[in-house]
């Protein structure tokens, strides 16, 4: 019934053809959309792309066919940002997508805008059950790139790369609702809201692995330090476990001629912030890893240069992998701030949240997914004790439930020169074959099929 029902390669290359924006005046939804945000209908090229980055093995060769429409879905996504949970549009895009790709099911809204499709194998005799993970979300930026596909809502724009996630995860849909080499059931998990909204947390507690209960579960981040056509894994650590801290002082404000009347707020963060720094000096281990960072302080106007403030506010961020040092630092902070405000006569209160764990890949999922990469990549192309980043990533609420991995697939600095979460940040499209075939190939050696 499943094979009997998938679109054929032609009517797949058929109906993307009907809503992505064409060269030379688009048609169907993909045209009508931009037309909507008062674009011009001929925004680039679809014709098929020379491949800079090349790979082995069957799925990335069969991805690289379609490598254009998985381009215009990408560049249409980025034209369209939405912020988590507002993903209303990207939604609609990604399930106009797996339709076409003929998946056996699409479940919508679970974690409120996330979209799930499965696809079977050609057995399911083995009952195993795999994931793969793409977050599809945009950043609260100003995008000050000038390309035909540039963001065309003001303040919001796709500069993590959540764009290429997606398509390279619908391209997987794709090679693998038409191929079906594998032996048991995969689950292509569409997230919403990992910038800070912790979107993986909320699909699960709406009962993602309870409906969906994979074995393990795979993801991927672009990385701009890494060159295209590199992946890098790491059977431990990648992200940290990030927290935010708010320290708020309470004195007694007056006037700054008569400063020793007064209980002097200024101070008592200048020095709450010097010593929160001696944390990580002289708490920490040396061995463990951790950053503690004040970065933001209010207190009183600029305008009142002669007012001193009666309160301030200081807030921050601690980063970790160790829980035990995430206790640690939590618990010194709060001593040093609650003794350093009472020696000047003042109160501090630090609120303390954890927003994202540490995103820890579980050992033999790790080794297992830096075998797939080198199968497509080769050895020499695969980095298997990558640094981990002290960013954090929400994906670790799913490691915390279900083995798996994390890994980065290099995409190159670009024209732009640009990092992550910068105004002038694009994804490379050039590297989304390889990350849909490395999705894809994921699946099928995670469940390969029987022997004959």
């Amino acid at each position: 019934m499943r094979d009997g029902n998938a679109p054929s390669a032609r009517q797949q290359r058929a109906a993307f053809a009907a809503w992505r924006p064409l060269r030379g005046g688009g048609t169907g939804l993909g045209r009508a959309s931009f037309k909507h945000c008062g674009l011009r209908a001929a925004l680039w090229t679809t014709e098929m792309q020379s491949l800079r980055y090349k790979a082995g093995g069957r799925a990335f060769s069969h991805i690289a066919q379609f490598h254009p429409d998985l381009t215009a879905l990408r560049r249409d996504l980025h034209a369209h940002p939405e912020l988590g949970f507002e993903e209303v549009y990207t939604g609609k895009r990604v399930v106009e997508a797996l339709k076409v790709c003929g998946v056996d099911e699409i479940h919508e809204g679970i974690g409120r805008t996330g979209i799930v499709a499965v696809v079977r194998g050609r057995s399911v005799a083995s009952g195993a059950m795999v994931g793969l993970r793409a977050d599809m979300d945009a950043l609260p930026l100003a995008e000050h790139n000038d390309f035909a596909w540039k963001s065309c809502k003001p303040g919001l724009m796709h500069g993590c790369g959540h764009d290429g996630h997606t398509a390279m995860l619908v391209g997987a849909a794709r090679y693998l609702a038409a191929t079906r080499e594998f032996d048991g059931t995969a689950v292509l998990v569409f997230q919403p809201g990992e910038e800070g909204f912790a979107g993986a947390r909320v699909m699960m507690e709406d009962g993602l692995f309870d409906r969906f209960p994979v074995q393990s579960i795979y993801a991927m981040h672009n990385w701009p330090a890494m060159k295209p056509g590199t992946v890098g894994i790491n059977p431990g650590p990648m992200m940290a476990a990030a927290d935010r801290i708010t320290i708020e002082i309470t004195g007694r404000g007056g006037h700054g001629a008569h400063a020793y009347q007064t209980v002097d707020v200024m101070l008592v963060a200048a020095h709450i912030i010097t010593a929160a720094q001696s944390i990580v000096s002289r708490n920490v281990r040396p061995l463990e890893s951790a950053v503690v960072s004040l970065c933001a302080i209010k207190a009183g106007e600029l305008g009142a240069f002669s007012v001193l403030p009666g309160s301030a506010t200081l807030v921050g961020t601690v980063r970790t992998f160790n829980p035990v040092v995430q206790e640690q630092v939590e618990k010194r902070l709060q001593e040093l701030c609650g003794a350093i405000a009472l020696g000047f006569g003042a109160t501090a209160t630090v609120h303390y949240e954890r927003i994202y764990p540490a995103t820890i890949n579980t050992e033999s999922e790790a080794i297992f997914a830096g075998d797939v990469a080198e199968s497509l990549v080769g050895a020499d192309h695969v980095v298997r004790d990558l640094e981990p980043s002290m960013g954090a990533e929400d994906f670790s609420f799913m490691l915390q439930t279900k083995p798996g991995a994390y890994l980065r697939i290099g995409q190159g600095t670009g024209s732009s020169g640009s990092a992550l979460h910068n105004s002038r940040y694009d994804f490379n499209d050039d590297i989304l074959p390889l990350g849909s075939a490395l999705h894809a190939s994921l699946i099928e050696q995670a469940m390969p099929l029987p022997t004959p």
